[in-house]
């Protein structure tokens, strides 16, 4: 599978965002989809996820209750509101998915065997 990722850019302290992530190949059906961020000299990290295609989504706490993440099956594309972004949320913002994944595994970048080629987000404060 293909993971193309878009809708990111510029935008203030306090702002919005929404990225999406279009797969091509195959459809989402029962992988895990997940969204990194990689901020420069930083390590690739966890951001949200939906787990097999279900109604379980999880969060890093740092975007809890900020960052909503959905999965829309008729357009097999998988969405990621920002709402109320801070500087700290700039990085370029990936999404990942693997129909293998334990869900114990699903916070793990290595766990997912398919990537997009992220997406950055500025967030000016």
């Amino acid at each position: 599978v293909q993971l193309q990722a878009c809708g990111g850019g510029l935008v203030q302290a306090g702002g919005s965002l929404r990225l999406s992530c279009a797969a091509y190949g195959r459809t989402f059906s029962r992988q895990t989809i997940g969204w990194f961020r990689q901020a420069p000299g930083k390590e690739r990290e966890f951001v949200a996820a939906i787990f097999r295609s279900g109604s379980n989504t999880y969060y890093a706490d740092s975007v809890k209750g900020r960052f909503t993440i959905s999965l829309n099956n008729a357009k097999n594309t998988v969405s990621l509101l920002m709402n109320s972004l801070r500087p700290e949320d700039t990085a370029v913002y990936y999404c990942a998915a693997d129909p293998s994944i334990i869900l114990s595994a699903l916070r793990t970048p290595q766990s997912y065997g398919y990537w997009g080629q992220g997406t950055l987000v500025t967030v000016s404060s």
